[in-house]
């Protein structure tokens, strides 16, 4: 007899009425930028007050029916799944009650890939928003950014759910190390390093020519490596110092956060034995090189110029922020590829970015290397080993499968696009910028352009594709096999 116990939707569905209350918080906190422009602050409050009293409802509702039994694995991949679907349906609540988004696809796609940090937008006109839902906007990317369920479970213990299943199923796989034995205490300390760094770059922005609103909003939306900008061209119109700053700041956001809590504990030595975090380093260092010195070769850019345009659009892509300061689709082919291909990397495991993360692919091709020694050397025991320590087997298969479904997605999703008659280049690229969270593609989705012109139901498909990866895959594909819902 099977000993899988039925799933507590009590513990649940209260999860959900705590989050849904904090997204209501989030919203109150755009109506002083209401207030200071002079906009209409109902759009916001009534936003807050449908959220919170939805929130307060099914947690009156449902109060009593927790049970004894705690949070386990199945509850704990519900809620975190769950979670950002219903929080995005929530958060279209202030574009469709504004009128800025009328229809509900449209407002669901723009706030689902905020909350997943993806950057991907059907605007067209940026700058015609009301500042106030400009900074939600941006908001919800930096929600999203560290993920509300790493917030939450710095909370959740005051309702008695332990939060160790919700961070396993916010980071299957390869998981940030614990900063702390306790994961709440783990996860306070994650959030005080991104409040910390968010308002370290508000300062240094304002103190460029960014006024205090604009350095907020590119803040929030560079910690989150999300990439909603206020401005219709993105940086483009920053002066270098500006652009310089965000640069510094997608790169540590792209870092693993443990290894940002090593060295503000001034632990060095550690930082830099980090192997993913040199591979990460020598990614982005290799490749601004090689496009600076084919821009200035081959479309005669001035070095600083070239310099600039290639870390900023290397670091943006690698990092999955998206922010544009070029259209790289006009460089030579070979350079803009360097682009793309950095695409199905993504930044280190443990931070804000998306994609397949360095960690995975260095696992990956080590493993392939060793595999061709192992080939040579049949009697060898050779170990895959990551900073010092030999790596099980089993974590080697979770990157292998991870691969493979990763791929696997990509070609189903360029398909599928294909055939609902979006041009080839442009499928490739609206699928891995919504699977890899990154914004801009390629094709007619590329740092210029938007995804305003793909019908609804292609527009939901990228939906799905942005929370598939945001999840990191395993979160809802095991949620929709069968084997999941057996008692």
């Amino acid at each position: 007899m099977s000993d899988r116990r039925l799933i507590n939707t009590g513990i649940v569905l209260q999860a959900l009425s705590f989050i849904i209350r904090m997204e209501a918080l989030f919203m109150l906190t755009g109506i002083p930028f209401a207030i200071y422009y002079d906009e209409p602050v109902q759009p916001l409050l009534f936003s807050a007050l449908i959220t919170g009293v939805v929130g307060f409802l099914i947690w009156f509702l449902f109060r009593k029916k927790i049970g004894k039994k705690g949070i386990g694995k199945r509850e704990g991949y519900l809620i975190v799944a769950l979670s950002w679907v219903v929080i995005s349906a929530f958060g279209t609540l202030p574009y469709l009650i504004s009128g800025v988004i009328p229809s509900f696809t449209n407002a669901y796609f723009e706030t689902i890939s905020g909350f997943t940090t993806t950057g991907a937008s059907v605007l067209n006109d940026i700058e015609a928003l009301p500042k106030s839902l400009l900074y939600w906007r941006a908001m919800t990317q930096w929600i999203g950014g560290m993920g509300i369920i790493v917030l939450t479970v710095a909370i959740l213990p005051f309702l008695g759910i332990g939060g160790m299943q919700l961070l396993v199923a916010e980071m299957p796989g390869i998981t940030p190390d614990k900063l702390r034995p306790r994961i709440t205490a783990t996860a306070k300390r994650l959030w005080a390093i991104y409040l910390l760094f968010t308002v370290l770059e508000v300062i240094l922005l304002w103190l460029g020519e960014m006024n205090f609103f604009d350095s907020i909003t590119h803040s929030l939306a560079t910690m989150a490596t999300g990439g909603f900008s206020t401005k219709n061209d993105s940086i483009a119109g920053f002066s270098p110092y500006t652009q310089y700053i965000i640069i510094l700041f997608m790169i540590l956001a792209g870092t693993n956060f443990t290894v940002h809590y090593l060295g503000l504990h001034r632990k060095f030595a550690k930082v830099w034995k980090n192997q993913e975090f040199r591979v990460y380093i020598t990614i982005f260092v290799v490749a601004s090189l090689i496009i600076t010195f084919g821009l200035i070769i081959f479309q005669e850019y001035r070095w600083e110029e070239a310099f600039r345009d290639s870390l900023f659009s290397v670091v943006s892509i690698l990092t999955t922020t998206g922010f544009v300061t070029s259209d790289y689709l006009l460089w030579p082919s070979f350079l803009w590829m360097i682009i793309f291909l950095l695409m199905f990397v993504g930044g280190s495991a443990g931070s804000t970015g998306g994609g397949m993360k360095v960690v995975r692919l260095y696992l990956l091709f080590k493993n392939s290397w060793i595999e061709l020694k192992r080939a040579m050397h049949p009697k060898a025991i050779i170990l895959v080993k990551f900073n010092g320590k030999s790596v099980s087997q089993d974590i080697i298969f979770n990157v292998m499968a991870f691969f493979l479904i990763y791929m696997i997605i990509f070609a189903a999703g360029t398909l599928i696009l294909s055939i609902v008659g979006i041009d080839f280049e442009t499928s490739v690229g609206a699928t891995i910028a919504t699977l890899g969270n990154i914004g801009p593609g390629i094709g007619g989705v590329g740092p210029v352009e938007n995804y305003a012109f793909f019908s609804d139901f292609a527009k939901w498909f990228l939906s799905f594709l942005m929370l598939l990866g945001r999840l990191e895959l395993f979160t809802i594909l095991i949620i929709l096999s069968p084997a999941f819902w057996k008692a």
